[in-house]
């Protein structure tokens, strides 16, 4: 039988895509790989930012890195493509990474770079949810492994 697919996070995957070269591995990916066929993206990555890069945070419709550079066609485009490989791949599940500007499910960042939190989705997660994508965080792995056992 075949397993269903599931976008994630290659940072989740253990692959150094984070903006300050490292990655947010999680301990359950072999248990998430017996049940599903990984699709991996960096939103940020694949909109044309860099390895490392500054760190970006949204603020009102914009995404601004540190340094006050507008990235918003960098996460726009990476969302975007994103969504390409949805459709090429017929996902319908994805895992990404909370807090971030792309992959945040229910919290982000608040736009002032101060550490603080607010309700919210990543540019890539409001795309993928308008277009019928579940999409659960790091912190919801639990219903990932317990819909498919």
């Amino acid at each position: 039988m075949m397993k269903p697919k599931l976008l994630i996070s290659a940072c989740l995957c253990g692959k150094n895509t984070k903006y300050n070269g490292k990655n947010n591995l999680i301990p359950q990916i072999e248990q998430l790989e017996r049940l599903y066929d990984f699709v991996l993206i960096c939103p940020e990555v694949m909109g044309g930012l860099p390895i490392p890069r500054d760190p970006s945070e949204i603020k009102g419709d914009l995404v601004l890195s540190k340094t006050g550079t507008d990235v918003t066609q960098n996460f726009i485009l990476g969302a975007q493509k994103a969504l390409e490989l949805v459709k090429k791949h017929q996902v319908q599940v994805a895992l990404l990474k909370e807090s971030s500007p792309s992959c945040g499910v229910h919290m982000i960042y608040n736009g002032n770079f101060n550490g603080e939190k607010i309700s919210g989705s990543g540019i890539t997660t409001q795309v993928l949810k308008e277009n019928g994508v579940k999409v659960y965080s790091e912190d919801e792995i639990h219903l990932l492994l317990n819909q498919n056992s």
